[in-house]
């Protein structure tokens, strides 16, 4: 694609949750503060929201990385969507266990008791950390509480870190979930990021993909990258990768508001006001959509003419 155009090792702009990219912004490093501390503290549930591509699956999976081994247990489940029961089964395999769930229920929950007390005993704390709670059943939200019943006479023997959209405050609030409600005792919101945070976030990308030179999208490109994704990460990714897609087409060596607009014009679900940047939202082809169909020579020289008489 544009990696060998502009020098890079690897695509700067993917939408898959890397590490290697995290970029410690002011939001991000609260909210981990927020959760360590109230781990450190022994707390039993803790919940970061925030909107649709803002990072909570970065976040979850950076704090995987930096948790202090010799003091916590890490139980980790991607997508909650499951029954009371598939919880609990998935809690067990992410803790060792073996079991057999035809013994039922209680069966099931007694081991996980042991397993908790057994870690506990060791040292250690275990942390249960579920990514995308907003999908989780009222049911299964019972079953999470219930769990956090399991303590010592001291202390809890399990703790909980929920990653959720907004609509996880809209579950929560539901007058049947109050008691798990009120054990809620940290939270945070994510917040978006502000202009100046989307100009270091772009180039810290860029620099981590091995890009060798600097300021490749200028400050105008910046700026309507910044208002157009509302400060939204992931929408983010998706206009820087789809400009450079039309710099590679046409031959340019920097992004300016120019290649900015032809992404937005190819983007659903953005931020545009009337006259940005000095054009309207207008229907046609779909300009990125022209440069992916690139990939052979006809289709770059088709894109590279199209877009240099405009």
């Amino acid at each position: 694609m544009y990696l060998e155009f502009f020098g890079m090792r690897e695509l700067p702009f993917t939408l898959t949750p890397n590490t290697d990219f995290f970029l410690d912004l002011d939001g991000h490093h609260q909210a981990l503060d927020v959760i360590q501390l109230a781990m450190e503290s022994g707390e039993g549930f803790i919940m970061i929201t925030g909107e649709v591509g803002t990072g909570k699956t970065l976040l979850c999976r950076r704090l995987l990385n930096i948790i202090d081994d010799e003091k916590f247990l890490t139980a980790y489940i991607p997508n909650p969507f499951l029954t009371p029961d598939g919880l609990l089964l998935a809690l067990a395999e992410e803790l060792g266990l073996d079991i057999a769930y035809e013994k039922g229920r209680h069966h099931v929950l007694g081991e996980i008791n042991k397993k908790l007390i057994e870690v506990k005993d060791g040292g250690k704390q275990v942390v249960f950390l579920l990514d995308e709670a907003q999908a989780m059943p009222e049911e299964s939200i019972e079953v999470l509480r219930l769990l956090t019943n399991l303590e010592t006479e001291t202390e809890k023997l399990l703790q909980v870190v929920l990653f959720g959209q907004p609509e996880l405050n809209d579950l929560l609030s539901r007058d049947s979930l109050r008691q798990l409600r009120q054990r809620i005792t940290f939270s945070y919101i994510l917040p978006t990021l502000t202009q100046e945070e989307v100009g270091s976030y772009i180039n810290h990308r860029l620099t981590k993909s091995g890009f060798p030179g600097v300021n490749l999208f200028n400050t105008r490109a910046i700026q309507d990258l910044a208002k157009a994704s509302a400060g939204i990460p992931r929408v983010i990714n998706i206009l820087c990768h789809k400009a450079l897609l039309v710099g590679y087409g046409r031959g340019d060596t920097k992004i300016t508001n120019i290649h900015v607009q032809r992404a937005i014009m190819d983007t659903e679900d953005v931020r545009i006001e009337k006259n940005f940047s000095g054009d309207e939202k207008k229907s046609g082809p779909g300009w990125v959509g022209v440069a992916v169909a690139a990939a052979t020579a006809s289709f770059l020289t088709f894109l590279a003419v199209y877009l240099l008489d405009i």
